[in-house]
């Protein structure tokens, strides 16, 4: 398995992932702008199959922001999700920021104990984030 730069060639992939992971999501032309306006795009490769993918950018002065991060359902538990997340924290690093930021679904307890794994810190609740009614936790993590 390996990450690697986004391709465009890799849309309908990464789309199918991302609506297979998540009730709330993107339509194609999103994934399509956030690539052409230069959000940081990296995929997880096994075998030439694109299997994960994460989303990520410089939301402000001094902080990066985790967009989306989704794994196939029959490739997690293989360390694509650790991959992912790992390089697009060492390539904000390079950016000289000093904290990465994101939204989790205040019942995805899989996904929070992930992110906590790499010490990210719960910042607050923000109540019916999404279309479903469900809050989201923001999380941190200062670099």
């Amino acid at each position: 398995m390996r990450v690697r730069e986004f391709v465009p060639n890799d849309l309908r992939r990464v789309h199918f992932i991302h609506e297979t992971s998540f009730d709330q999501s993107y339509g194609l032309a999103i994934f399509r702008k956030l690539y052409d306006i230069g959000a940081g795009f990296l995929v997880a490769e096994d075998n030439g199959l694109v299997v994960g993918y994460i989303l990520f950018w410089i939301k402000e002065e001094n902080v990066g922001h985790i967009i989306s991060i989704a794994v196939d359902e029959k490739y997690r538990c293989l360390k694509a999700g650790t991959m992912l997340l790992s390089r697009a924290i060492s390539t904000l690093k390079i950016c000289k920021l000093n904290k990465i930021t994101l939204e989790v679904n205040e019942n995805n307890k899989i996904a929070i104990n992930f992110y906590k794994k790499f010490n990210f810190q719960v910042d607050r609740l923000v109540p019916k984030y999404y279309d479903n009614g469900d809050g989201a936790i923001v999380m941190y993590l200062d670099i």
